[in-house]
């Protein structure tokens, strides 16, 4: 394939347009493999960003939208509903966590984010807390690269840049806990001491349950959660889980939300929602947070569209046809066994392995030219960014796969 076209007219993502990293040319997905041009097989360590959790190209799924498509593949969802988005949301009733049962569908995972901090200050403001109408958040965490959600990611990451445009909000210290460390008091002092300062002003606090993802691959405690749970019930303050990225078990709980017990007044999921086949994602609220707003302010175009809710009622009927979590714990095993001899390596800081997550710290990552002859040579598809090689790999993946993937991941660490 001739990529002039590419890179005379197209911009990729967190790229810039006039020099552009390279790229390979996929021509077809199947299991947990991208199929290129000339018809070399990539592992897909990413599931093509977090994703494509069971696998790319499932025939269930596909045949789902392909079915819809020849029906209604797309009608505006103000006055107007269908037989998806009602088949969708009977899904959702028998998986989400108890009480979450008002679903917004929204186009993608940050306007998921920009919609559930919508819904925490107007729920505010219709119970009579007009001046509540910030957010706090965690240093270290992601939510999204549209305004709103990027005012509630790290301060300091990835978006620093937009600082003087967004929306000023409050941010504590990251957990410093350990996911499988002991648990610190001290470690909540930072979030406390700030919802004490502002909590007249607070709409939410918005986190990352368990996983912190793309400003810091970061595990934590469990006992942070149920902190917060309970200083935000105290304070009247809503609590929001953005599990886009780690919900429907990447973590080796169905949310990783579970791992605490504790349920947030509004969650927001989606990657792996339609098998990584088409964006949609969805701010679901209880019927407390939804019930004094009289109109919600946000439509999306495609909001609900028919073919997404097809493909995501077809993926949960997938994620409940298998045993995931056997599945999601035969990954961690063969990652913390393959990636333990990692720490030896002069480049890396850390080693960090949940469910289906491996990350290694490093100092330093391999220039754009060097990952892609490693991915080539290797076969396995990795992205790394900033301080991170790190795999999230769809639940799918044998273990000669698994043994690839770690594999890569220690030569792109030592090849700096």
């Amino acid at each position: 394939m001739d990529y002039a076209t590419d890179r005379a007219n197209i911009w990729h993502p967190y790229a810039s347009a006039v020099t552009p990293p390279p790229v390979l040319g996929a021509s077809a997905s199947d299991g947990a493999c991208i199929v290129l041009d000339d018809g070399t097989r990539l592992i897909d360590g990413i599931s093509s960003w977090w994703c494509a959790a069971h696998g790319h190209s499932s025939p269930a799924v596909v045949q789902a939208i392909q079915s819809q498509a020849s029906k209604l593949p797309h009608v505006m969802f103000a006055g107007f509903t269908h037989k998806p988005a009602m088949e969708l949301a009977e899904r959702l009733n028998q998986l989400m966590p108890s009480g979450l049962n008002r679903y917004f569908y929204a186009d993608s995972g940050s306007i998921a984010v920009e919609c559930a901090l919508k819904m925490a200050i107007q729920y505010q403001s219709a119970v009579g807390h007009l001046h509540r109408c910030r957010i706090a958040a965690l240093k270290g965490g992601y939510h999204g690269d549209t305004l709103g959600a990027m005012s509630v990611s790290d301060p300091g990451g990835m978006h620093r840049i937009f600082r003087g445009v967004l929306p000023e909000q409050f941010f504590a210290e990251r957990p410093a806990c350990r996911f499988d460390g002991d648990w610190a008091d001290a470690d909540f002092a930072s979030m406390e001491s700030l919802l004490d300062r502002h909590s007249d002003e607070l709409a939410a606090v918005i986190v990352e349950p368990i996983f912190q993802g793309a400003n810091a691959m970061w595990f934590y405690h469990p006992e942070y959660l149920r902190k917060l749970r309970a200083a935000c019930t105290e304070r009247g303050i809503l609590l929001i889980f953005d599990e886009i990225a780690t919900g429907f078990g990447r973590t080796g709980r169905l949310f990783a939300s579970e791992y605490a017990g504790v349920q947030p007044d509004i969650m927001t999921i989606g990657k792996a929602l339609t098998a990584g086949t088409i964006s949609l994602a969805v701010a679901a609220a209880s019927d407390r947070v939804a019930a004094p707003i009289q109109a919600f302010l946000h439509g999306p175009t495609f909001m609900a569209n028919p073919l997404a809710c097809a493909a995501a009622c077809a993926s949960l009927d997938l994620l409940s046809s298998y045993d995931w979590k056997s599945e999601v714990n035969r990954i961690e095993s063969r990652l913390k066994a393959n990636l333990a001899s990692c720490r030896t390596c002069a480049n890396v800081r850390d080693v960090r392995v949940l469910g289906a997550i491996g990350a290694l710290e490093v100092d330093r990552i391999p220039d754009p030219e060097t990952t892609r002859k490693i991915v080539l040579e290797t076969g396995v598809w990795l992205r790394p960014y900033d301080h991170f090689i790190y795999t999230m790999p769809p639940f799918v993946t044998d273990d000669a796969a698994l043994d690839r993937i770690a594999s890569a991941m220690r030569i792109l660490a030592d090849a700096v």
